[in-house]
């Protein structure tokens, strides 16, 4: 098993032996790899040879080092999205080839804080609803939503606790969504989202903040949606002007 087979860096050669190891399935995801001690002698390199490469696969996000229990595969990503591309959450799960579902945790009517007065441009006065709901990918929740949308934009009576909020927008309230702008921010552990998700410990999110406006640049929809980071990949396409 030794990599000593080219004349590239051996920290390199560790590199790819251990990813084509994962990708053949010798190391499977959330799977312990062996001690330092044992897969430098497996390889054939030192020690310090061996931590040069989980230190570069641990940045990578190929592997996750726990101190103190050990080494483990990561988990790829289930889904995987152009940020540019302004899709609902529904959407997301159902283009990864899973079915959409949601767990409905809670509704409210509340007056808007003095954030929402400037989201939305609206009167201290106006009402707003507020759903709490965690989306589930054949049945695994995935995503912890809160949605904030002016009560006027609702024809009453309508359900939306298990849809799109977007979709039941467009179909039921004829508000098209345009346009999103989005705030993307990385979260460590979080008391109340992480266990609902059920993340390890070490598993970061990433939680996306969206102000959603229609054809004609109106303020719609706020959203605040947490993604587990194992489970997300987003990415932008960046052109030179």
């Amino acid at each position: 098993m030794s990599v000593k087979t080219d004349h590239r860096h051996l920290y390199l050669q560790v590199i790819d032996r251990i990813k084509k190891d994962i990708e053949q399935g010798v190391y499977k995801e959330k799977e312990k790899l062996p001690s330092e001690f044992e897969l430098a002698k497996q390889l054939g390199v030192s020690r310090s040879t061996l931590r040069e490469a989980l230190r570069v696969l641990e940045e990578e996000n190929v592997i996750i080092r726990r101190h103190g229990v050990g080494t483990f595969v990561s988990s790829r990503p289930m889904f995987t999205s152009g940020i540019e591309q302004l899709s609902s959450v529904t959407e997301m799960i159902r283009q990864a080839g899973r079915k959409p579902g949601t767990i409905f945790l809670s509704s409210s009517i509340q007056k808007p804080t003095e954030d929402d007065i400037k989201r939305f441009q609206c009167d201290k006065e106006e009402d707003l609803l507020i759903v709490e709901r965690v989306r589930t990918a054949n049945n695994e929740p995935v995503v912890y939503c809160i949605d904030k949308v002016p009560c006027k934009y609702l024809p009453k009576g309508i359900a939306y606790e298990n849809e799109s909020l977007l979709e039941i927008l467009h179909n039921e309230a004829n508000r098209y969504i345009a346009y999103a702008v989005t705030h993307i921010e990385p979260l460590g552990y979080h008391e109340k989202v992480s266990p609902i998700l059920q993340c390890e410990p070490e598993t970061a999110l990433l939680v996306l903040k969206q102000m959603h406006f229609d054809e004609n640049d109106e303020p719609i929809l706020y959203s605040i949606d947490y993604f587990e980071s194992d489970k997300f990949s987003f990415h932008v396409l960046r052109k030179r002007v």
